[in-house]
């Protein structure tokens, strides 16, 4: 495996300690973060010849061009800065939840009287965050029933003590609606507030049981008290909750906290789900779609998602059900008791109760794929408006969903090219545009420049790589139409084609002399104009990069003993030929690689050159005048 000087050189002098490694790609961009409880051993076991490697892993090590280490104390530091690095990076060969920042979260508010309400931008002041919410249905439920059984304020107000003791603010209709207890006018305190907040954040985590005890115990203090008005407030919310707790399904007796987690896994494809269980009661679902999974074992895509799921997750469980003996079970158990503050067990259910719960999550988490890969296969048959009104507009047999649009580039026959652009429905796939140097003609001829761009497209390699478009489009008018015809004629090819004339934007198609009758606002057309555009960008970027070069490089070129290295550093310390032109002895030898002899060579190149234009338009004058002496005499 021929690795570069400084990738073996890192290779060679990596610390055998724990710690993240990072692949680098030749653009810089971090491609894959891994951990390791040995670096040195990890990271050298990719690039050893003699290990064999599965596909996606040797598709890994052909991009990479360097790697970064970092070194930790322990592997759970490892542990936890990998599942960090991961989720701010996203690299393109590791197992990733698909971006979920569209997800919303339930927020506390961090005030003296909390706010409670939903929301998709987290804001670091010490307000308390739940979710995020994949079922946003079943997020509105929950915040509907709490509000239906606990008196939190739904004001924006920010209340402080002095603004609460000037009584600023006057009661709102939830206060005589019996929805809020009327906190801006002093009526309860800010303990007794907080107590109810704990109550609802208790709530939302799915302890029902230990809410619903607490409210009975102040109930019976209340009627002790003969307090019977604010305990009856009370019994109307236990109910309340009761109603609620009747309606969730009981799946266990045992009222232990715990989450089941499964994974599907076909293809490229993964969903991973996980069920809320508290108080033997199913309380929710959480799903999210994972990318880079091809080729990967199913142990470490259940991992992977555990991982990137418990690190942002807001309450861990006593208990998580997982469907496969997983990598790194004892460190992300010891990782995730330190989330905790306390046991978690993880656990994969072969037989029971357990079991089921576990099997009934993987269809759940496979009814998930299959929506994902239906979802997917409508939007390849769905066609974008504009190409069906292309389709309408240019009467064509099926939807031109993918269209190769060619333009001429060249000024007065120099540097001719052709560019190639490609849309795919409607978008530009620019993995699929081709650049062509003319190499049949010189002189000003654009009709004989596009056949050739046209012959080169549709035989040879290009024809075996590329699938054939369903709509070719050539820039100008009925000539350009013709011309392109003629070769697809000529290689027995029968593709629809289409030309977009520059002066009006008119559009002529073979068999009809006339323009096609098509309305300006159509979206069909503007596709033509967006096609033609992009494909006239390429072409005069391309011509013009070879102009500059032609230009810049054709003088120092023709120097004996100038070779690219050399020219190149030239140019860098003289910034233009011009400046090289202008250099004496002394200037052209600080550049480096360049000798005495050389640089005398350079100087005199350019010297000798002026040298003789200047005798020869002496010459010229001097024969003019002589022609007009002998004309007088």
């Amino acid at each position: 495996m021929s690795l570069s000087p400084t990738l073996q050189d890192k290779l060679d002098n990596l610390p055998a300690k724990p710690g993240v490694y990072q692949f680098i790609d030749k653009t810089g961009k971090i491609i894959y973060v891994g951990k390791a409880k040995v670096l040195r051993n990890r990271v050298r076991s990719y690039f050893q010849e003699a290990r064999p490697l599965d596909p996606k892993t040797l598709r890994l090590v052909s991009r990479v061009a360097n790697l970064e280490v970092i070194v930790t104390d322990s592997e759970m530091e490892a542990l936890i800065l990998e599942m960090n690095l991961i989720k701010e990076y996203k690299p393109r060969y590791n197992v990733n939840l698909k971006d979920d920042k569209s997800f919303p979260y339930i927020r506390v508010t961090n005030e003296l009287f909390p706010r409670i309400f939903p929301t998709r931008r987290i804001v670091k002041d010490g307000s308390q965050y739940f979710g995020p919410y994949t079922d946003v249905g079943q997020m509105r439920a929950l915040l509907k029933t709490v509000k239906r059984i606990f008196p939190i304020r739904s004001c924006n107000y920010h209340f402080t003590p002095e603004i609460i003791a000037r009584k600023k603010y006057k009661l709102c209709l939830d206060y005589y609606i019996k929805k809020c207890d009327g906190p801006c006018e002093g009526l309860v305190s800010a303990e007794e507030y907080a107590k109810v907040v704990q109550q609802v954040v208790n709530f939302i985590n799915g302890r029902d049981r230990l809410v619903v005890n607490e409210m009975k115990e102040k109930m019976q203090t209340l009627a002790e008290k003969r307090l019977y008005e604010q305990a009856a407030k009370l019994r109307d919310r236990i109910r309340f909750i009761e109603d609620f707790q009747y309606k969730q399904k009981v799946v266990t007796e045992d009222l232990t906290d715990r989450d089941i987690v499964a994974v599907a896994l076909e293809d490229e494809d993964a969903a991973g789900a996980v069920f809320k269980v508290r108080d033997g009661k199913i309380i929710g679902r959480q799903h999210y779609y994972l990318n880079g999974v091809f080729g990967e074992k199913y142990e470490n895509v259940v991992a992977a998602f555990a991982k990137q799921f418990y690190l942002k997750a807001d309450f861990i469980p006593e208990e998580i059900h997982l469907p496969a003996e997983i990598p790194e079970m004892e460190e992300i158990q010891s990782w995730l008791e330190n989330r905790r503050g306390g046991p978690v067990k993880l656990v994969t259910p072969k037989l029971g109760e357990k079991a089921k719960l576990v099997e009934m999550c993987a269809k759940n988490a496979r009814l998930l794929l299959q929506e994902l890969q239906l979802q997917k296969m409508q939007a390849k048959l769905k066609i974008p408006h504009s190409v069906a009104a292309l389709q309408r507009d240019l009467r064509l047999e099926k939807p031109p969903r993918r269209i190769e649009c060619f333009d001429i580039s060249n000024i007065q026959g120099t540097d001719p090219v052709a560019a190639m652009v490609t849309f795919e429905d409607g978008r530009p796939k620019k993995s699929d545009y081709r650049k062509f140097k003319i190499r049949s003609k010189q002189t000003p001829d654009d009709f004989a420049m596009m056949a050739e761009a046209v012959e080169r497209r549709y035989s040879g390699s290009l024809s075996q790589k590329m699938p054939l478009p369903d709509l070719i489009l050539v820039d100008g008018g009925k000539g350009q139409l013709n011309t392109a015809l003629g070769i697809l004629q000529k290689l027995n090819l029968q593709i629809p084609l289409a030309a977009l004339a520059k002066r009006l934007d008119e559009v002529f198609v073979p068999g009809t002399p006339d323009p096609q009758n098509i309305p300006k606002t159509s979206s069909g057309i503007k596709l033509l104009q967006q096609l033609r555009d992009e494909a006239h960008r390429f072409g005069v970027t391309f011509h013009r990069s070879l102009r500059t070069k032609r230009t810049t490089t054709s003088e120092l070129d023709s120097i004996a003993g100038i070779g690219a290295a050399k020219r190149n550093a030239l140019i860098k310390f003289f910034g233009a030929v011009e400046g090289v032109r202008n250099a004496s002895v002394d200037e052209l030898i600080l550049v480096q690689g360049i000798t005495e002899n050389l640089a005398q060579k350079i100087w005199e190149h350019f010297h000798t050159v002026k040298d003789e234009a200047a005798a020869r338009q002496m010459a010229v004058q001097q024969a003019d005048e002589e022609r007009i002496d002998g004309v007088m005499e």
